[in-house]
């Protein structure tokens, strides 16, 4: 995947004050599907502000407005894990275990490695009354921790999140509730998060590169350009249903957004989908029009990939 150094200084620039908009990048499509930064188009509502909004309510204990701002992001992005687990913790500080429920559950539903989700959705189950449904979540933590092995780095988390499930069942409806603590970085450390990882992609560190992004979007929230970019290491990990998973998410945000309009036409093209592809292919044309980095770069992959489509 051929990428030049000025997409790194492009991101560096244009992730800072990453919370307040989305970056306007430059560069397009490499060879081999990514080139450059992402690029992106403006976009009618954006979620990472109220994402920010929310993260920063939450810790400073105001969880009504924290959730009055993650329902707008849960209600854009319904399949964003984040959003619904966040959205289902700051019902925890209001102490409503029967609201929290629904979310915590969607955060498992799209991410179910998410260890404070299991956690949570246990308690508040005890809580409930349905002891039945909280022993579900206590076997699986039971069963990530059996998996995670003395040297793994959630260890200590997981043997946590167990003992507190067990008292929380142990209580039953007497379980306490109480805002988990989350760590929530400020949006200006996803700059360089987003960065490293960009420079993992370009090393083909595909693995490390999701580690980062992860990171980089906890901090700044369901950005479309960190999404393309997930999506992207996951599609050259053969995740193709998680990455197109990403790429929906990042057009649900910004239709228009060139980068995962060109990677997702080469996921199609990877699948066989050469309508599929060309559709994006022709959105791009309709879009940029003549230099168009990522139309000229799926032009060139459905001609050698689908000759007889060209």
């Amino acid at each position: 995947m051929k990428r030049t150094s000025k997409a790194a200084l492009i991101a560096t620039a244009t992730l800072l004050g990453l919370a307040m908009q989305p970056p306007l990048f430059a560069a397009g499509g490499g060879g081999g599907g990514g080139g450059g930064s992402p690029s992106s188009s403006a976009q009618q509502y954006d979620p990472t502000a109220d994402y920010q909004k929310g993260t920063t309510a939450y810790k400073a204990g105001d969880y009504a407005t924290a959730v009055k701002h993650f329902k707008k992001v849960a209600g854009a992005l319904p399949k964003d894990a984040a959003a619904q687990y966040l959205l289902g913790a700051s019902y925890l500080g209001l102490n409503d275990a029967k609201k929290a429920e629904n979310p915590l559950g969607l955060a498992l539903k799209y991410n179910d490695k998410m260890i404070e989700a299991h956690r949570d959705l246990g308690i508040v189950q005890a809580k409930l009354g349905k002891a039945d449904k909280a022993a579900v979540q206590l076997a699986s933590l039971k069963t990530m921790q059996s998996a995670c092995g003395d040297g793994c780095t959630d260890k200590a988390k997981l043997a946590d999140a167990v003992a507190k499930v067990e008292a929380a069942i142990a209580a039953g409806k007497q379980a306490r509730l109480s805002a988990p603590v989350i760590q929530l970085a400020e949006a200006k450390s996803a700059d360089e998060t987003y960065v490293a990882a960009v420079s993992l992609i370009n090393e083909k560190r595909y693995e490390e590169a999701i580690a980062y992004l992860n990171d980089a979007r906890w901090a700044a929230g369901p950005h479309p350009d960190i999404l393309t970019y997930l999506g992207f290491a996951n599609r050259k990990l053969q995740r193709f249903d998680v990455a197109e998973a990403y790429y929906r998410s990042a057009l649900d945000i910004i239709p228009e957004h060139r980068g995962a309009l060109e990677y997702y036409g080469e996921l199609k093209l990877e699948r066989g989908d050469v309508a599929g592809a060309r559709n994006h292919l022709a959105k791009l044309e309709a879009i940029c029009g003549f230099g168009c980095n990522e139309a000229d770069e799926l032009r060139r992959w459905i001609s050698e990939k689908a000759p007889s489509a060209s």
